[in-house]
């Protein structure tokens, strides 16, 4: 089949008439993908809960007007009842029964056949913060995907040698589609572009539901950025939905819920009560819910934090978000997970290596025995540790059974018992990390190591938000320094430089770009809801070869 933008006229024509216009490119291998039938399907979906999601985000506005003013999040009086009721979610699904270590990363080809073979219990592909969400980014992925699933998955890599999935023991794949802030500008219904979060999911849900359930395991997803359990009502109704489009029994799509924005945190229980045919639990979302308390809090002079290293999970306000996760989850039969590991393996400095080893054994050690089911990992190497942790504090597949009461009170989420401050080390390190991830964001890469971490969009989303934030409110560095426009945009150009001189050739436009974002969105008066929205209509004018530095 010929590319759509000089061929194909008949299908061209035959969708357009429909109301769907595909603006990306579509080549033989994307329109298996980008077929009619799928394309049909998410116009379905789309014509069916697109009002509602503008809706639903138009309430985030709301109540974000609401907090400025002075009405801070509490838990719903009008929902009291299901958080007393007598109700249980559905039992886990196979292949999500035991979840110790769960490995995370961007829908690459080669990604995803050693995630699979990594020997984690599941893989999430995440087409939200670890996927730069380019055309082909996203339509390669979804091949992937679908390789993956019908188990044919293979890559050639540039040194001759061939990834290809193991015969037994892989991970149970878990799909992550976008939030429902972000929209596809490459594909358009009756005019309108198309939900980041419909695309990712009717896609991956279209072309593996039937496969999924043939191999036992699956569709399953994760679902991020919930802010309400309306809006999770409104992924429930597009589960049945797709459900009885494709002729399964609902009930067959499971959804983890990433609690990761603290208006979430106060409707955890409501949020399962929505999803209950389909919920396989909660996980804590961590550093994104540390950006969301920044953002949805950011007018509030009492919640200014310490720079990123000092919030902890021991960080009050962290800990007992985790303790109310756990008793929500287990009180409601499903399981609980644990957050990110975001430390890689740091093969030139042993002991280097060794400390940020250490720290995922002590952060893994503290999730084992408050109480979770698992845990996340970014990178291979640190499976093992997980592994053996949740072995020795969990014997069964998970600890479900596990009662833990928790009386946390909307004073104990909101919590501002910080511990540690802000210094010009701390300052530049958010420069650094916004600056590096925002130019290999812009360059397609969604996932990138930095300072031997793995950042994401949520880590460089709690960097430039606490630039922000300090900026508001004058901050002071514990070396006295006041956070002042000029010393921000003093130290962006610094960093800049510093980046310039180390990346030599390979400081590309994107660099450029990602500093002129970063003076915006750091020193203007509003803040923007997602630094994503603010790159998002580069990457649709123009998609730069993909590069990636290593800091």
């Amino acid at each position: 089949m010929a590319d759509f933008a000089t061929g194909a006229p008949f299908l061209n024509t035959l969708l357009q008439a429909e109301g769907i216009e595909v603006r990306g490119r579509v080549t033989e291998s994307y329109a298996q993908i980008l077929n009619p039938e799928s394309l049909r399907f998410l116009a379905a979906l789309h014509r069916t809960f697109d009002a509602r999601r503008i809706e639903l985000l138009k309430c985030r506005q709301i109540r974000q007007a609401e907090i400025d003013q002075g009405k801070l999040p509490d838990f719903l009086a009008s929902t009291a009842h299901i958080r007393s009721g007598d109700w249980k979610c559905c039992a886990p699904a196979p292949g999500l029964v035991d979840r110790r270590v769960e490995i995370t990363g961007p829908v690459d080809r080669k990604m995803i056949i050693n995630a699979l073979n990594s020997g984690a219990t599941q893989f999430m592909a995440d087409f939200e913060d670890a996927t730069s969400p380019t055309w082909d980014n996203l339509i390669q992925g979804q091949l992937n995907m679908r390789d993956a699933i019908a188990r044919t998955i293979s890559f050639s890599g540039p040194e001759g040698k061939v990834y290809r999935l193991k015969d037994n023991g892989l991970a149970t794949l878990l799909c992550r589609p976008r939030g429902l802030h972000l929209e596809e500008h490459h594909v358009f219904v009756d005019g309108q572009p198309l939900s980041g979060s419909l695309l990712d999911f009717g896609l991956y849900f279209y072309h593996n539901a039937k496969r999924s359930l043939f191999i036992g395991a699956g569709p399953y997803y994760y679902v991020p950025k919930l802010e309400s359990h309306l809006e999770a009502r409104w992924w429930n109704d597009v589960f049945n939905f797709a459900q009885d489009y494709v002729r399964v029994p609902r009930g067959t799509i499971r959804a983890t819920v990433l609690i990761e924005t603290i208006l979430a945190a106060f409707e955890m229980e409501e949020i399962l009560y929505e999803l209950r045919e389909h919920s396989s639990g909660l996980n804590c979302g961590r550093w994104d819910y540390i950006f969301s308390t920044i953002k949805r809090l950011r007018n509030h002079p009492q919640f200014v934090m310490p720079e990123r290293k000092d919030v902890t999970m021991a960080t009050h306000f962290m800990a007992s978000y985790v303790k109310l996760l756990i008793s929500t989850c287990h009180k409601r039969g499903v399981h609980a997970m644990g957050g990110m590991a975001a430390q890689i393996p740091i093969r030139n400095d042993p002991a280097a290596n060794d400390a940020a080893f250490e720290k995922v054994r002590k952060d893994k050690l503290r999730e084992a025995e408050a109480g979770h089911d698992g845990t996340w990992v970014a990178h291979p190497g640190l499976i093992p540790i997980a592994k053996e942790i949740f072995d020795k504090v969990m014997p069964t597949p998970n600890q479900i059974h596990v009662q833990k009461p928790a009386q946390i009170t909307a004073a104990d989420l909101l919590s501002t018992k910080f511990e540690g401050g802000i210094t010009d080390v701390g300052v530049r390190a958010n420069v650094s990390v916004a600056l590096a991830y925002m130019a290999n964001w812009l360059s397609g890469m969604g996932c990138v190591p930095l300072h031997n971490l793995m950042e994401d969009a949520a880590t460089a989303e709690i960097s430039r938000s606490q630039l922000w934030q300090w900026l508001k409110f004058a901050s002071k560095t514990s070396e006295g320094q006041t956070i002042t426009p000029d010393y921000v945009q003093k130290i962006i150009d610094e960093e800049d430089a510093k980046l310039k001189a180390s990346l030599g050739d390979k400081y590309t436009a994107a660099y450029t770009n990602a500093k002129g974002h970063l003076r915006r969105i750091v020193l203007e008066k509003d803040f923007p809801e997602f630094l994503t929205l603010v790159c998002y209509g580069d990457i649709v004018e123009q998609q730069p070869p993909r590069t990636i530095s290593h800091l």
